[in-house]
Formats: structure tokens, sequence, C-alpha cells
């Protein structure tokens, strides 16, 4: 009977299935306050950026290569092999740890909070170890004339002063047109410049600077094409060239070229062969670079946290070193035969391992990472920024104290 009452006797259609409500469309009915707070926050818990395990294990797969290499140095001159390995690894080892810095670095202005962390990350930690480095030498080798001088780095403390002098420069290769061709424009005069003397390293600040702002251009896809299969399948007769070509070199080039302290006129070069020689390193690093980012693993390994501490073994390594040079340790003849020379290379690894661990991390927090609150005014910005990720609840037992103490100073001020 009610189907009649429609118009033209049509039926009339049955209503669709109720649909179960979509999770991602917005839900029309108001919710409370802290619920909103709690579910942003939770999102934001959720989506925050997780460390990359590719970009640690290069870090520590790096700073191992740089321990073996300052191990070997005292055997070098007495194996032409071990030199070999010694110059394809300083070929590329510094120059993959300054690229990720670089690429790391991408996102630095000059924005408070962020000069807070240079400082109390890059520069308080260059003061600590440029001091106790002579001091060090003091102690262990018995020489009360080694002087402390802040402008000199001493050893590794070089590397802390080239990325502090690099980061500050870092807007200025953002904003210009060409950066990584007028870095590599400025590594090629300074290769001809021994003028620059040895204030603050500049010889190897600028010269390895070109590595730094290719990782300021470099973006997540360009590290995923050197990681491809073809290109780890390449990479093996690249090495192994690179290792034909440093025992051929070894008697024919001064190894100073590949530490870039020095320039041309220095190591006995006429002047000329400084810019050929800063482009065909720069070409050489980077192709063993690529060959060595391509075996670096992807995923979690053993070893991936050590990533986060570079640092601590990089600089902490460097008086074990000093101490076995110092001391005589390496001096032993049984450390300069086959077996002697692969337990040294063992032990570098296995030092530099621990040193980078998380014990050794909390014990030298204070010198590589020290907070130092005291030493900085309070940023107004930041502060708003800590209060919108506060709970709502903290929020509201703060505001109320924060207006009990208002009321207190007032009532003495009064009083």
């Amino acid at each position: 009977m009610t189907d009649s009452l429609q118009p033209n006797g049509n039926r009339r259609a049955p209503l669709p299935p109720a649909e179960p409500p979509d999770s991602e469309a917005p839900d029309p009915r108001p919710r409370p306050r802290s619920e909103n707070i709690q579910n942003t926050q939770k999102t934001q818990a959720t989506s925050g950026k997780k460390r990359d395990a590719f970009f640690d294990n290069a870090k520590y797969l790096a700073i191992v290569l740089v321990a073996v290499g300052h191990f070997w140095e005292p055997f070098k001159g007495e194996n032409r092999s071990l030199e070999a390995a010694y110059l394809v690894v300083y070929t590329f080892h510094m120059p993959a740890f300054i690229v990720i810095s670089g690429y790391f670095s991408r996102s630095f202005d000059m924005r408070p909070d962020r000069l807070r962390r240079l400082i109390t990350g890059v520069a308080v930690p260059y003061i600590i170890f440029e001091t106790a480095y002579p001091l060090f030498k003091r102690v262990i080798d018995n020489d009360p004339q080694y002087e402390i001088s802040l402008l000199d780095p001493w050893y590794l403390t070089w590397f802390l002063c080239a990325l502090f002098i690099w980061r500050l420069t870092t807007p200025i290769w953002k904003a210009v047109r060409h950066p990584l061709p007028l870095a590599l424009g400025i590594a090629m005069l300074a290769s001809v410049s021994p003028q620059i003397g040895d204030d603050l390293d500049l010889q190897r600040v600028l010269q390895f600077l070109p590595y730094f702002v290719l990782g300021l251009c470099m973006k997540a896809e360009h590290f995923q094409l050197v990681r491809r299969r073809s290109v780890r399948i390449a990479a093996v007769p690249v090495f192994a060239a690179a290792l034909a070509v440093g025992w051929w070199a070894v008697p024919r080039m001064p190894t100073g070229w590949f530490y870039h302290r020095a320039s041309a006129q220095e190591l006995g070069a006429p002047w000329w062969a400084g810019p050929i020689m800063m482009l065909a390193l720069f070409g050489c690093s980077l192709l063993l670079t690529a060959c060595f980012f391509s075996w670096v693993p992807g995923r979690h390994m053993w070893f991936t946290a050590l990533g986060a501490g570079t640092l601590y073994g990089y600089l902490l390594h460097g008086f074990v070193v000093k101490a076995g040079d110092y001391r005589g340790w390496f001096e032993h003849s049984a450390l300069h035969e086959p077996i002697g020379l692969a337990a040294v290379t063992v032990s570098a690894a296995a030092l530099v391992t621990f040193l980078c661990s998380r014990p050794v991390q909390r014990v030298f927090r204070f010198a590589m990472e020290p907070k130092m609150e005291w030493a900085f005014r309070r940023d107004a910005a930041q502060s708003a920024r800590d209060r919108e990720r506060e709970p709502l609840g903290e929020r509201d037992d703060r505001e109320k104290r924060d207006g009990r103490e208002k009321r207190e100073t007032q009532e003495t001020v009064s009083a």
C-alpha cells in the first residue's frame, strides 16, 4: 500500500548498507582538548624520524678505517704492500666521513639552538682535547716544553676545527648558485698557497672543503644510487685496481698529498702540480667513497648503535696511538711480521669499537656533549615550543605554580 503512494507507482530503492567509519576521515564530533593534545603527541612520537642504519654503519666503518690507518702509520715505511693499502685507505676514509658530515649539516642555520649545539658539540670538545693532548704529551713523553695552542690544532683535533668552520659557512654554500665548483676552486687555490700557514690548520680546512660541500648538495636518492647491486659488484675490481695503483705510487708519490695539509711547494713539487693533484685526488676519493658506500649494509647490524659514538672513538683512540709512539710500543720486532701486523689491525678495530660504545660515551659525555645550560640565554621561541609539547595536566600544574609564585612575589613586594 505504501508503495502505491510513490510517484508513478515506482518502488522506493532500498537504502545502502551502513559502511564502517573511515579511520582516515576527520571525526566531526568535537573532542576534549586534552585528548587532542595527547593524540598529537602520540602522532609526533610515532612519526618521528628514526636514525638511518646505513649512515650509522657507514660512520662506524669509516672510523674503524681511520683508527686502523693511524695504527699502520709506524709500520708503513718497511712494507710496500702495507703502505699501498695505507694510501688507498687514506684516499677515501676521511672524505667519506666528511661527506656524511656535510649531508647532516644541510639544515644548519644561525638559529640559536643550532648554534648552541655547534658550540657544545664541536667548539667545546675542540678546546678540551686541544688542551688534553699537549698535557698528555708532557706527562707520557716527559716533554715539559710542549705548549698548548688553540690556534694550532694538534693531531686529530683539526677535524673539529674544520667542522666548526664548515658548518658556520653552510648558509653561504646554500645561497650561492654553484657551490661545489666554487669550493673546488678554493681548494685548488689553497694547494698553491704556502702562505696560509698552520693557524687553525687552514690548509686541511680548505682542501677538504669540497667533500663537505658535496655532502651539503647530496640527497637521499644519491646514496641509493651507489647502493645498487651493480655498484657493489663493480667496487671489487675498482678497489683491486686502486691497490695496484697504490703499490705503484708508493716510491713515486709523497704521502703528504693524501693528508691535504700542505701546499704543492711545501711538498717539493712545482706550483702547477697543486691544482692537478687536487682534482685528481678528488676524483679518486669520490670513486672509492662511492665503492665504500656500496658495501655498507643498510640494515641494522650489531655495530649500528656504535655509529652514534664515532666522535668518541675518533678523539680517544689518539691517546693510545700517541702513547704507543712515545713509549716505543711499536718498535717490537714481532709487530713488524705479518702476524704482528694482523694483530695490530684487529686490535685497532677492537679498540675503536670499544671507544664508541655506550659505557665510554657515558663516562666522557661531559667533554664530548656538555649541556652547558648555564652558559646560554633561554630562547623565548624554544620555550614556547617546549610549552606546546607539554601534556595538558603538566601545563596546568605549571601555570598554577607560576601564578602562585607570582602572587607570593607581589605580596612580598607590597609588604
